[in-house]
């Protein structure tokens, strides 16, 4: 497919694949010697899911040959605090507790708060817009409830 990179030929290549199988693929990343495809579905993804998304890839990949060279192939999940890098992924992490690390010069270098909305141009977190040239990185965050109580040594068993 002339004129795509190696991370749009394979987006091309396995979204739809991964669609078939219950999937969604969240991302595509090729630093050196490694491709990462990362995966995902309501609910989360399990081992079996993973395992799944693996073959599915892989094969397409081995027909296909769309990477040059040697490489080593990931297939895995987005995880509980997940990169946010597409206006896709923001919109489907609207909702969520996020970090955003701002361009150098922007008002506010980091953000924490919820995203409140996103569109094509951009971002709302706690209230503050902020178009996507702004930000540098972003990720949703995970926040554990509250810790247990400890169990006093001087109430005795009952």
């Amino acid at each position: 497919m002339a004129g795509l990179s190696v991370t749009e030929h394979v987006r091309e290549l396995v979204e739809p694949l991964l669609a078939g199988a219950g999937l969604r693929l969240w991302d595509v990343e090729h630093a050196g010697s490694t491709l990462r495809v990362t995966v995902d579905r309501d609910g989360g993804v399990d081992l079996d899911a993973l395992a799944e998304a693996t073959r599915v890839v892989s094969g397409a990949l081995d027909r296909a040959d769309p990477v040059p060279g040697r490489y080593t192939l990931e297939v895995s999940s987005p995880g509980l605090e997940r990169s946010l890098r597409t206006p896709a992924h923001f919109r489907h992490s609207v909702g969520a507790d996020v970090t955003v690390k701002t361009t150098p010069g922007s008002e506010e270098r980091r953000l924490e708060g919820r995203l409140e909305a996103a569109d094509d141009e951009g971002v709302v977190v706690a209230g503050r817009r902020i178009p996507y040239a702004d930000i540098e990185r972003a990720r949703t965050t995970f926040t554990w409830g509250s810790p247990a109580k400890p169990i006093s040594k001087n109430k005795k068993a009952s």
